[in-house]
């Protein structure tokens, strides 16, 4: 079940993110209103990264490309896509 909670929180953060410019590149913003254990584990496998300061995380290249797969998975259509 954790893995299920874990990749829907992914999904969720996803699609309730936004892109923001960065110094070097646009990264994918989202707000972290979810349980620290998810986040520290979807921080562990790469799927984000996390700053302890920050309300916010940012979705790596590899969360990016996993959320999109999980959308697909799940029928859920994004324009983000």
């Amino acid at each position: 079940m954790n893995d299920v909670i874990k990749e829907l929180s992914l999904l969720l953060l996803y699609l309730t993110s936004w892109e923001e410019d960065a110094v070097i590149a646009k990264v994918r913003r989202s707000w972290k209103g979810y349980p620290f254990e998810i986040l520290d584990d979807l921080t562990e496998e790469e799927f984000i990264s996390d700053s302890r300061r920050s309300k916010s995380v940012y979705l790596t290249e590899k969360g990016i490309k996993k959320a999109q797969e999980t959308a697909k998975k799940y029928q859920i259509e994004d324009d983000n896509i």
